[in-house]
């Protein structure tokens, strides 16, 4: 199995930690961000404790934290907790500083900061960006706000302020990841969303929910590595069972089947609101080029650097379009990618946030390379290890401990399954 879903390991420590009582949560990603995640919510004054394989959390209720003068937080790297979080701090009485690393520092907060704003939060940045000083308000307003970006960490930002918000707050969100969602419609919660051309979410405020237990499935963002490690591999096949398929989620198996791969979803059932499945995958020796829609962009809007690398080695001319976002993420993706496929030999046309990958099925590649200056992304560390073993030549990858950010035992399982890493 491949590691548990950080987006909803980090939804459900949030979570447990305004609800009433102690929640359990079984198989949590034991990532940087996913850590953080847990520092934070100890430091604002929920405890833990890890028993076996099960967190323990103890949450006392919306706005049940207890938050001490002079707080700062340290988000790290993880862009999720550092805006969520801040939707759960719109009550504080006292003010909290929120800081993370110098890669999320750069990463813009205005989408934020204008909604959170809009409720009546005391918020301050220099430039949009970490350090926010947040102070909360006993006079909060609930909103109607259109989330135009389809950003999944705006729109959770929102109904996690609403939670605290007396009425009802309305937000008509693009099309983006609903695990915030689906988990508090999971614990009863009076949320209800209406799907037109936007989705349109009703949140009702000050609504205390209890606590609960939760096993988080597989992350189909760490399993888009191995399916593209199997796809182009010679006579491979792999099962990775209980892995996520929120529709939200599966853009990379809509776009890696339309460019001839064979992956198929088994045994999927409903949890807890999710849908997980088994994903299998066979290896596919003559792959095409595509014309990549991108309303498929929000749902495959972290693959696509594990997408353009099928891309590389597929026949014809691969065009993607509005991946402007990707350059919203841990680093500049979109930028690093291009320069990552130009680093082996593919060619590569930008017209802004539209870019043409020209495909070599042929591609063998039999020089050295070395992955550095590439800012310590994760997802560009696992890119570069499934290039190394599917596309040859002799390859020096640095940043390894960026795979602690989402995937602790990425490199043990590659060694488990034959691969030779240094």
């Amino acid at each position: 199995m491949v590691s548990s879903d950080k987006s909803i390991s980090i939804r459900s420590v949030l979570l447990a930690s305004q609800a009433v009582g102690i929640s359990k949560i079984s198989n949590l990603l034991e990532s940087e961000d996913v850590l953080n995640a847990l520092k934070t919510v100890k430091k604002l004054g929920i405890n833990y404790y890890k028993k076996k394989n099960i967190y323990f959390i103890e949450g006392y209720g919306l706005n049940g934290f207890k938050i001490k003068k002079n707080t700062t937080i340290n988000a790290g790297n993880s862009g999720t907790l550092a805006r969520l979080i801040l939707g759960l701090l719109v009550k504080s009485k006292n003010k909290v500083k929120l800081i993370g690393d110098k890669s999320l520092s750069k990463r813009d907060f205005s989408r934020v900061i204008k909604p959170l704003k809009n409720f009546g939060v005391n918020i301050k940045s220099k430039n949009n960006s970490l350090p926010i000083e947040i102070t909360g308000s006993d006079f909060l307003r609930p909103i109607t706000y259109n989330e135009t970006i389809g950003s999944a960490q705006v729109k959770s930002c929102i109904i996690l302020s609403a939670l605290n918000t007396p009425g009802t707050t309305v937000i008509k969100s693009k099309f983006s990841r609903n695990h915030t969602e689906l988990m508090l419609k999971f614990l009863k919660y009076p949320i209800s969303v209406k799907k037109k051309k936007l989705d349109i979410i009703f949140i009702k405020g000050l609504k205390q929910f209890r606590a609960f237990k939760y096993n988080v499935p597989g992350d189909i963002s760490s399993a888009a590595f191995f399916i593209v490690l199997t796809l182009l591999s010679n006579k491979s096949q792999i099962i990775i069972e209980n892995v996520n398929i929120n529709k939200s989620r599966i853009g990379i198996i809509t776009i890696l089947n339309k460019m001839g791969g064979e992956i198929k979803l088994k045994r999927k059932k409903i949890y807890n609101g999710e849908e997980i499945a088994d994903i299998y995958v066979k290896s596919k020796t003559k792959l095409k080029s595509i014309n990549c829609q991108s309303k498929l962009n929000s749902s495959a809007i972290d693959e696509f650097l594990i997408i353009f690398l099928v891309a590389a080695k597929a026949k014809g001319i691969s065009k993607f379009k509005k991946l402007g976002e990707m350059n919203k993420k841990e680093s500049k993706r979109l930028d690093l990618g291009i320069k990552f496929l130009r680093l082996i030999g593919i060619k590569v046309e930008r017209f802004k946030n539209d870019i043409n990958i020209h495909g070599n099925p042929d591609l063998n590649l039999t020089e050295n390379y070395e992955i550095k200056n590439f800012l310590k992304d994760h997802r560009i560390f696992f890119l570069s290890c499934i290039a190394a073993l599917t596309l040859g030549g002799k390859w020096k990858i640095n940043d390894k401990k960026s795979a602690n950010t989402s995937f602790p035992k990425f490199l043990n399982i590659l060694k488990i399954i034959g691969a030779k890493i240094n």
